[in-house]
């Protein structure tokens, strides 16, 4: 979730591209910086923290003849810590070319070690430098640098969103795409990139949008498209009605309902440089993830809080189940506050958005400190929790701005999901079905089409309940967590009283409140094998005793037809992937029901986005 402004005209170059960056501050990021020209050569200032750093570092030695092509950036780190190096934009061993870049490369280390091979040399620890060097590479064999663009893209594997700008060609921008957003901004004697319209707005409200495969050269009077084989495109432009708060949530009312809709995009990116499709495989090697850093590990111990610690209880069913290996979830605060059994055979895993949750990080050096092996799974590139790992995967979700968290968490079980998938390659020589690494690849596009089916669903049932006062979550197995994080999201943002059970203890106590006013919401699906019939079961006690019941199930499961008040179907899926899919509509109730309410849905009352403190 990087942040990219570009400017090709007359204006001076400085103030758009700050104010660019400005308007992307949403976005979230750990550095900045930008470049232009100046006495025909190209100047970089960039500086790890806020837009307003970067800004302090022009006040102090402000370029009077910086002037156009410029670039701007504000990265959301991926590869290396945040730093005045790894900030964008990356220049080239001659400073001759600057680049910035949205996206992950997933082919970088190979083309790397090729190019220092070659004599290149890198300054960075980002995937990003890879591609300035490789256009410099075609251009020392005599290229030009338009054509050298097409050819380094085409060497690319990931996505990306490109712009750069070269010292002896002043005339014009380069910018390729793929998975990643570009947007061209159109005006008179001048045209700007940006990675998302907000940056635009204060410059023109008439855009082109850039699709994948695809490459644009902007001059100060034309805009020119191409597929990546060097045919034109012709594109109309498309104007722009939203206003700037809107712009930043993509059209969205909220911040919450715009990362609900990121999903699909969040999962692809966790997938992203994780997949073999030639061997079927999954692959963390890079990442440290190898047979040396297992050797020896019995057992697994999980610990996060909140929304991590309903992901932690996912992965116990997912690594139990496929692995068969002890797994045991706690939460953090309780686990750093008592005397947990942990040695040099168990793996501790802390998940944690932002890396920084004190109760998890505490845990974590208590784990250390008993000599367990540690493994963390958080968001955020540089966090404390990262540094303090043997071990870190990111999930690569890019910045939750609602306090509410989504989809932190569907990306957290996704990589809960290929670690699952990876050991039982490495530990067991297991390689998992054909179809089922299949079925990981299209489930990005899968969920975006649920998402935008069971929308509309979600909102008439929303009508109907937003008045309650109390609601029951139920499931078993691995949607007991599911039901849980369903239960937790309602009373977060819409302060009704909610609580997740596992279906079969309803009997055991809950079963005391429900009454014709308190609606039952039931998760269940076919793929969990006979737990399906006793969630079954479970509804029929609730409807024996009128209790409302809604119904998150398997398509064709009429069975739970014919008993609900209110049904929803999911689609068919593996066993593995049922979060993912059966926390969607949960979201999308919590935040209907919400802001039927008229709550504040991105910032609930007594909550915090990051728990830093006890």
């Amino acid at each position: 979730m990087c942040g990219i402004i570009g400017y090709i005209g007359d204006r001076p170059i400085i103030p758009v591209l700050l104010e660019g960056l400005r308007r992307l501050e949403y976005r979230g990021y750990d550095s900045a910086g930008i470049v232009f020209l100046e006495d025909e050569e190209i100047k970089i200032v960039k500086t790890k923290g806020k837009i307003l750093n970067l800004e302090e570092k022009l006040f102090n030695d402000f370029p009077k003849k910086a002037k156009a092509p410029g670039l701007g950036h504000t990265r959301w780190a991926t590869h290396g810590e945040p730093s005045d190096e790894n900030a964008h934009p990356h220049f080239d061993c001659h400073k001759s070319l600057a680049l910035v870049h949205n996206g992950i490369i997933e082919n970088y280390y190979e083309l790397k070690t090729k190019l220092i091979a070659k004599g290149h040399k890198f300054y960075s620890a980002t995937d990003t430098e890879v591609i300035v060097h490789l256009i410099e590479d075609f251009l020392n064999q005599g290229i030009p640098l338009k054509e050298a663009f097409f050819k380094a893209l085409k060497e690319l594997k990931g996505a990306y969103a490109v712009a750069l700008i070269h010292k002896e060609n002043p005339d014009f921008i380069l910018v390729g795409r793929n998975q990643s957003p570009v947007v061209i901004g159109l005006g008179q004697q001048e045209n700007f990139i940006a990675s998302d319209i907000p940056a635009l707005l204060p410059f023109t409200k008439e855009v082109l949008f850039l699709n994948d495969g695809e490459v644009a050269i902007l001059s100060k009077y034309q805009v020119e498209i191409y597929d990546l084989s060097g045919n034109p495109v012709a594109r109309a432009p498309y104007h722009v009605t939203w206003d700037i708060a809107s712009a930043e949530k993509g059209g969205f009312d909220h911040f919450m309902l715009k990362e609900i809709y990121e999903q699909p995009e969040a999962i692809k990116n966790t997938m992203l440089g994780r997949i073999d499709l030639d061997k079927n495989q999954i692959d963390f090697s890079q990442e440290g993830l190898d047979l040396k850093f297992l050797k020896g590990i019995q057992r697994f111990y999980i610990v996060a809080c909140g929304t991590s610690y309903h992901a932690g209880l996912v992965a116990k069913y997912l690594i139990e189940k496929e692995l068969g290996l002890p797994v045991e979830v706690d939460i953090a605060s309780e686990f750093r506050y008592r005397n947990p059994i942990l040695d040099e055979k168990t793996l501790f895993i802390g998940i944690s958005q932002s890396g920084e949750t004190a109760d998890t990080l505490a845990s974590l050096r208590l784990a250390k400190e008993k000599g367990a092996k540690t493994l963390s799974i958080c968001n955020v590139v540089g966090s404390t929790i990262a540094r303090e790992s043997e071990v870190v995967l990111y999930t690569k979700a890019g910045p939750e701005i609602s306090v509410a968290s989504t989809k932190a968490f569907s990306t957290q079980v996704l990589t809960f999901i290929l670690f699952t998938f990876y050991l039982k390659q490495l530990l067991f020589g297991e390689n998992e079905k054909k179809q089922k690494i299949e079925a990981l690849i299209k489930l990005s596009s899968q969920l975006k089409i649920f998402i935008e089916k069971v929308h509309p669903k979600v909102k008439t049932l929303a009508q109907k309940w937003y008045q309650a006062q109390n609601a029951l979550y139920l499931g078993r197995n691995i949607l007991y967590p599911i039901a849980l994080e369903g239960a937790l999201k309602l009373k977060e943002i819409s302060y009704i009283h909610a609580e997740g059970y596992a279906a079969g203890e309803m009997k055991h106590g809950p079963i005391a409140l429900i009454e014709e006013k308190v609606p039952t919401v039931i998760l269940a699906a076919k793929e969990t094998g006979i737990v399906y019939e006793k969630t079954l079961s479970n509804a029929e006690e609730v409807r024996s005793r009128r209790g409302p019941i809604i119904s998150l199930v398997t398509e064709g499961a009429k069975e739970f037809q014919k008993i609900s008040d209110e049904y929803i179907e999911v689609p068919l899926t593996f066993y593995e992937f049922l979060p993912i899919f059966y926390v969607v509509p949960l979201q999308l109730l919590a935040y209907e029901i919400a802001t039927l309410r008229g709550c504040d849905v991105d910032k609930p009352r007594n909550l915090a986005k990051s728990v830093t403190v006890e």
